[in-house]
């Protein structure tokens, strides 16, 4: 009897070690591969994320203004180069269209500049890496990039009902960004909490750009709900604080908002997030939408 009571809880650890293992094996891309994650060589991340602002409001007139949109598309292209999975290279492409004088916000997809109250193009690429610092925490990771613009002006005057304002496309100045990323997976696998610091040095001659010789630090949490391993319901806050370095342009605002994943297939998961601009100075105060998608393979 002893013996075959030892003969079953060995069949029970060895169940118990393979249930765990595909557990391990099941656990999907968003719950294991946060931006704190870094590839292993070979592996290959690729992201394709559109954010569409939109605003009625700013800090800079009281009551309601003519709509502005601003379309960003980004592609962010990295892969694992280390034996030992602790540096990535990549490349980030970014794509803009914006609208103003009160044009619908769709309007940003005519990609027409029509009557002189919109640009498109292509504006910034940026080759980058990624790396983790410490050895004993795998979690921590730091993104650097170096933004090189492509556009010939920040804004343009077309017509006389700009009031001398101009059509905004993106910054004319070149950007050194830091992203440091930090997440915690709690014991029951249900939540987790990813945090992000970003900082982006912005330098280039003062007349080019509003931005130029500034520092912009814009620190985040996000809070995810895993209801299961292919979809998470997540939680967000943002502030981002441009300080003056040189340029005598200040700039702060606060945003909220949440959104979803889901896992599509092993390889490709979707996003969508939502957020308000809630305060601010010499800043829009509208809203974004966004949603993304990212192949891992």
């Amino acid at each position: 009897m002893k013996k075959i009571s030892l003969a079953v809880l060995a069949m029970m650890v060895t169940f118990l070690g393979f249930t765990q293992e595909d557990e391990d094996v099941q656990k999907s891309v968003i719950q294991e591969y946060t931006p704190s994650k870094l590839l292993d060589k070979g592996q290959w991340d690729i992201k394709w994320f559109n954010n569409l602002y939109t605003q009625t409001e700013s800090t800079f007139s009281d009551g309601e203004e003519p709509r502005q949109t601003f379309f960003t598309s980004t592609v962010d292209i990295f892969t694992g180069v280390s034996e030992s999975s602790k540096f990535n290279v990549g490349l980030l492409l970014e794509f803009r269209s914006n609208v103003i004088a009160d044009r619908d916000a769709l309007d940003v997809f005519s990609f027409d500049g029509e009557t002189g109250t919109g640009r498109s193009g292509f504006t910034s690429f940026a080759p980058a890496i990624k790396f983790n610092p410490f050895k004993n925490v795998s979690n921590f990771t730091i993104q650097t990039a170096f933004h090189i613009p492509l556009v010939d002006n920040e804004s343009e005057d077309f017509l006389p009902i700009n009031d001398n304002n101009g059509v905004f496309l993106d910054q004319k100045g070149f950007i050194f960004q830091n992203r440091f990323f930090y997440d915690y997976t709690f014991p029951s696998g249900d939540w987790q909490i990813f945090t992000e610091l970003n900082t982006e040095y912005n330098f280039g001659k003062k007349e080019d750009s509003f931005a130029n010789n500034s520092l912009n630090l814009t620190p985040g949490v996000f809070l995810s709900y895993f209801p299961s391993e292919k979809f998470t319901v997540l939680a967000l806050a943002q502030h981002s604080q441009r300080i003056d370095t040189g340029n005598n342009f200040e700039q702060d605002f606060t945003a909220i908002g949440g959104g979803f994943k889901y896992q599509l297939t092993k390889v490709l998961n979707i996003e969508t997030l939502y957020t308000n601009f809630v305060r601010g100075n010499n800043t829009g105060l509208g809203e974004t939408f966004n949603i993304g998608l990212r192949a891992l393979f």
